[in-house]
């Protein structure tokens, strides 16, 4: 039997991950300062842990293993046969079309190298109790009585100027996004599984910007006017991931119709609170 132990209770991930499980499987959230008092017996009871909590200096700062949430969770259920999930970032490599796992590594940032680094750390410590996943940018809406309202700063910088009547000019620029139904989704196939390793998590097409504007914008009433975007200003970091490796595994399709149904039913959800 799958039972399951979140960690990071209150974050996008967490709970809406916790909100699908639950119908399926036995399921519990927790906070990571709840984690911290836990003494090892506790996480005898799962089958699997996923944290979705992290320290604001882990993604600001250069690594240091005191804000390495997961490496702490790791020591702790490491002499037990517990499989341990692990969000990482697609951000770890060079950012270009059909990314796969072997491709190069190219982490930029302070967070996208800690993640390498805990990467590392995780597998040398637990090996084939860790199930890594490289994930793209993840959309969607909070459960109830979440503050945040989208996981990806993009989407709501859009919300926040839509409503107001305006929408910004992204040219051809392209990204890969997936919705938190389907990540939800494909992180239970993957538990029932039992599958171990890196994967890349994402619908693995190109989302031209644009597009993804015009979906999420579908039931805004207000006139919005177009403003093109500084080249300084617009964000190329353009790129999908290629997601064969884990879909030959569990079988998930997801489609570019699927993800614009998705933001449709976002966009309905918004605009109908405003008006």
């Amino acid at each position: 039997m799958i039972r399951v132990l979140i960690v990071g209770k209150k974050s996008f991930i967490g709970s809406n991950l916790y909100t699908f499980l639950k119908k399926k499987n036995y399921v519990k959230k927790i906070s990571y300062n709840d984690v911290k008092k836990k003494n090892t017996n506790f996480f005898k009871n799962y089958s699997h842990i996923i944290n979705c909590s992290v320290n604001p200096n882990y993604i600001k700062l250069r690594y240091n293993p005191k804000f390495d949430y997961d490496l702490k969770i790791v020591k702790k259920i490491k002499n037990f046969n517990i499989k341990y999930i692990f969000f990482s970032s697609r951000k770890v490599y060079r950012s270009k079309f059909n990314i796969k796992e072997n491709g190069s590594l190219f982490p930029v940032s302070n967070y996208s190298k800690n993640k390498l680094i805990t990467e590392k750390k995780l597998i040398s410590i637990i090996k084939n109790k860790v199930l890594i996943f490289r994930v793209s940018n993840v959309i969607g809406l909070p459960v109830k009585n979440n503050k945040k309202k989208i996981h990806w700063t993009f989407i709501d910088d859009f919300f926040e100027f839509a409503s107001k009547g305006i929408i910004f000019d992204n040219k051809k620029n392209y990204k890969d996004f997936i919705s938190i139904t389907k990540f939800s989704e494909i992180v239970y196939l993957s538990l029932k599984k039992n599958i171990f390793g890196i994967y890349n998590l994402s619908i693995g097409k190109k989302i031209y910007l644009n597009k993804l504007i015009k979906w999420l914008n579908f039931y805004n009433q207000k006139k919005c006017k177009v403003l093109k975007i500084r080249k300084i200003h617009q964000n190329k970091d353009n790129f999908t991931l290629n997601n064969t490796k884990l879909s030959k595994i569990i079988s998930f399709k997801y489609s570019i119709n699927d993800l614009e149904k998705y933001c449709k039913k976002i966009s309905k959800i918004y605009f109908k609170k405003k008006t």
